[in-house]
């Protein structure tokens, strides 16, 4: 039988566990690890960095993770980490969902690149990527030197089996895998898709809460850590590395999670979005969607972030006399937005589980002519729940530029730009 997960709680602690009594050493590289294990040290960050924002682990395991070969290159038809090649238009842009593939296809081979921004190689900046899969990785592991991988399912449970152990990311969960952690996803017969963001700059953390005080938002001890188990197999095995935008393989002779201890605080998580906790206006006015925000990345310029992660949850309206949906915008900040499940309050129709929404940087975009005219007259003197939903953001201050694979994709909506066009003149000087 397939061991069910086992995880740890809270975000970014220094956990310690081991999957053989005793395996973990006194100190972190000792002369000689208990069970004949080898030491590694796992840095995500710069060994300077202040105690508060480093992250590293040291893992105990079969073999060293440098015994392998030389790298070859790894065609890939459509990921990608060149961003500009192709012009970006200012277009409102809007895809349907992926079908889910016709012949055996794994979540590796499944991956499609919509857009991105920055590049590996200035370790700032992000790629955003859609996947369908019907057949789990058989003999093949992959890690990405290029940034941490934010995974979104939409449709169907994914097992990712990592070097520090094993999760199960069902939709509306989230799931993290820190750059350079090697990992295989298992995927049910019936298929399974979603979304991906592959942050190149600093690693994901936690908001400040500032005023809302000390409770709310995200919770430290709802992220879930998974614990060790290992795997003691001496067989071929491909292991794919995205480095520098792109794909190279060797092969190593045994299965490459073979970590029976480890310690640290750099290691995968995961995050149910229904814990989330919700804030809101209870007076009047609509509150940016910052009050959403789950993770960031942070930059050197204070307020200002590379990449927010933020969620539409099912919450409460109460406001009085206010535009409730989100009203027509144009940001500096570039939104690329999915949806996971149930329906967008700002999109009556057209916008689906699955699909995804590009709106870039001074892009006009807001509700469409039907969320409008009812909007504007619905009674606000009651509360009104929005149930039944849980839309999200990748919200980048650089534009998302294009690929040609988004641009050309046949799930693309040509004709989005209709959804404002039966907006009506109010306008009467004469009456106000």
């Amino acid at each position: 039988m397939t061991p069910v997960p086992q995880y740890q709680s809270g975000f970014g602690n220094q956990f310690a566990t081991e999957a053989l009594a005793g395996a973990l050493p006194q100190q972190n590289s000792p002369q000689r690890c208990p069970y004949g294990l080898y030491a590694e040290q796992l840095s995500g960050t710069a060994f300077t960095a202040p105690r508060h924002s480093n992250r590293r682990s040291w893992l105990y395991r079969i073999r060293p993770a440098a015994s392998h070969g030389p790298f070859a290159p790894r065609p890939h038809a459509f990921l990608s980490s060149q961003f500009g090649a192709d012009a970006t238009p200012p277009d409102q842009l809007r895809w349907n969902p992926l079908p889910l593939p016709e012949t055996p296809t794994d979540f590796l081979d499944g991956l499609v690149t919509m857009g991105g921004n920055g590049s590996p190689q200035a370790q700032s900046g992000c790629a955003i990527h859609l996947y369908a899969a019907n057949q789990s990785m058989q003999q093949r592991a992959l890690y990405d030197a290029d940034g941490e991988l934010l995974i979104v399912p939409q449709l169907g449970s994914l097992l990712l089996v990592t070097e520090l152990g094993r999760m199960s990311v069902d939709p509306l969960e989230i799931a993290v895998i820190p750059r350079g952690v090697r990992f295989r996803v298992e995927v049910p017969v019936t298929g399974a898709r979603g979304y991906v963001c592959e942050n190149f700059g600093a690693c994901l953390r936690l908001p400040d809460l500032g005023p809302i005080g000390s409770n709310g938002l995200a919770c430290e001890r709802d992220f879930l850590t998974p614990t060790a188990h290992y795997e003691d197999r001496d067989r071929s095995c491909e292991l794919i590395a995205k480095f520098m935008g792109r794909l190279w393989t060797t092969t190593i002779d045994h299965s490459p999670f073979d970590v029976v201890a480890w310690r640290g605080n750099y290691a995968p998580y995961k995050y149910d979005l229904r814990r989330f906790n919700t804030m809101g206006s209870i007076s009047y006015d609509h509150p940016d969607p910052s009050i959403f925000l789950v993770l960031q990345s942070i930059t050197d310029t204070p307020g200002v972030d590379a990449l927010d992660f933020v969620i539409f949850p099912p919450r409460w309206l109460a406001m009085q006399d206010t535009f409730r949906p989100p009203w027509f915008h144009r940001n500096v900040a570039s939104e690329f937005m999915g949806l996971i499940e149930g329906a967008y309050d700002a999109k009556s129709e057209g916008f689906l589980p699955g699909g995804a929404s590009l709106h870039n940087c001074m892009s006009a975009h807001g509700p469409d002519a039907a969320t409008f005219e009812s909007a504007s007259r619905a009674d606000t003197r009651t509360p009104q729940q929005v149930t039944d939903t849980m839309a999200f953001m990748f919200e980048t201050r650089c534009v998302i530029q294009t690929t040609r694979y988004a641009l050309e994709s046949p799930q693309r909506q040509p004709d989005y730009f209709q959804c404002w066009q039966g907006l009506q003149r109010h306008f009467d000087p004469r009456q106000r």
